[in-house]
């Protein structure tokens, strides 16, 4: 029986291959409706993690033996939008508050940094995200641009500083 009990920290090195696994998890079930190209740019790989690491804070939350129940990365696109990536929630810890802890933490990170609005793109076949999203006042903008072959819906919040 799990706990739903779990801390929310900034990433560190040694949570690279749990940020991986918990990303290539969550994402497997829409791994058939992404193309490849676009699939392998969401699940990352260890380069292209730390590739992200260079222009974005990431955040896991850990349940109580050290392991990443999920992730999300933010950063500045200027200096009032701030831009999340890479939301992801280990399918055990679904419904546990974690997806609402990383979010919150990750649009304190963002005011915090004088971010008046909030922007992040997401894909057709993740529903249940853009639902947790809308419900945390995300309206999707009208941007549709191209994510290797699929549309990518832009989303954005206006937040107060």
């Amino acid at each position: 029986m799990r706990s739903d009990h779990f801390e929310i920290r900034q990433a560190r090195a040694a949570d690279t291959s749990g940020i991986l696994e918990c990303l290539a998890e969550a994402f497997e079930p829409y791994r058939t409706s992404y193309t490849s190209a676009a699939f392998l740019d969401t699940v990352l790989t260890a380069e292209t993690l730390a590739e992200r690491t260079k222009s974005m804070t990431i955040d896991v939350a850990l349940d109580q033996r050290g392991e990443v129940a999920g992730t999300v990365a933010c950063g500045l696109v200027d200096r009032e939008e701030g831009h999340l990536r890479g939301m992801a929630v280990a399918s055990a810890w679904q419904r546990a508050g974690v997806a609402t802890r990383l979010l919150a933490t990750a649009e304190a990170e963002l005011r915090a940094k004088g971010c008046r609005r909030i922007t992040l793109d997401t894909t057709a076949p993740l529903q249940p995200a853009m639902k947790f999203y809308e419900k945390n006042g995300y309206r999707r903008s009208g941007k549709v641009q191209d994510f290797f072959g699929m549309p990518l819906f832009e989303y954005v919040k206006a937040i107060q500083t």
